[in-house]
């Protein structure tokens, strides 16, 4: 059985955003050593820096596409969560990074953070929406949202209707200029 894995990274930009907190909380430091004031941002850039780190360094988030229904699953770190598990998904506002409520078949809630680029978020998020089949989406049925699949119903087929583009006098003068243009190689009877 074939299969094709998406992977969700988190964006680069999280670990570029740390290291420059980093430093300027480093040098923020250092200036409060002679000026104390200084150590308020110090402080703050300490803790954006944790933040954006944390962020940067949560696991990657895998979408398996199996043939199979069944095989099909989410990956989130090391734990895997098939699709007819979810029974809820809830957003949050956050998008950039992506923040969700899943609640589980087993009453457990999982909230899901993806620090992922917005175009990937927002991928992310509707196909977590549109494979779990039997969750409620936000609090709407599944079915509500994105209805049943349905079969095209079986029609004859109808033959194209044919519109004149020319009345019948003109069809005739395109066919005499056709013919005098073959016989002749050119349309200009003055040459």
């Amino acid at each position: 059985m074939a299969q094709g894995i998406i992977r969700f990274s988190p964006a680069r930009k999280y670990l570029t955003a740390a290291a420059m907190a980093l430093g300027l909380a480093v040098f923020s430091g250092w200036c409060a050593l002679s000026w104390m004031p200084a150590a308020i941002p110090a402080v703050l850039l300490l803790a954006s820096a944790g933040l954006v780190l944390w962020l940067g360094l949560h696991p990657v988030i895998d979408v398996s596409e199996a043939s199979d229904v069944s095989e099909a699953r989410l990956r989130v770190g090391e734990r895997e969560i098939e699709w007819d598990e979810i029974r809820r998904v809830d957003q949050t506002g956050w998008i950039s990074p992506l923040v969700t409520h899943l609640t589980l078949a087993d009453h457990s809630r999982l909230t899901l953070v993806y620090p992922g680029e917005t175009v990937n978020s927002n991928r992310l998020l509707r196909i977590i929406q549109q494979r779990s089949t039997k969750a409620l989406i936000n609090g709407v049925p599944y079915r509500q949202i994105f209805g049943e699949p349905v079969r095209p119903a079986a029609q004859d087929a109808m033959p194209s209707p044919r519109y004149r583009l020319l009345t019948e006098e003109d069809e005739a003068e395109v066919e005499r200029l056709y013919h005098q243009l073959r016989t002749a190689g050119r349309l200009d009877p003055d040459k």
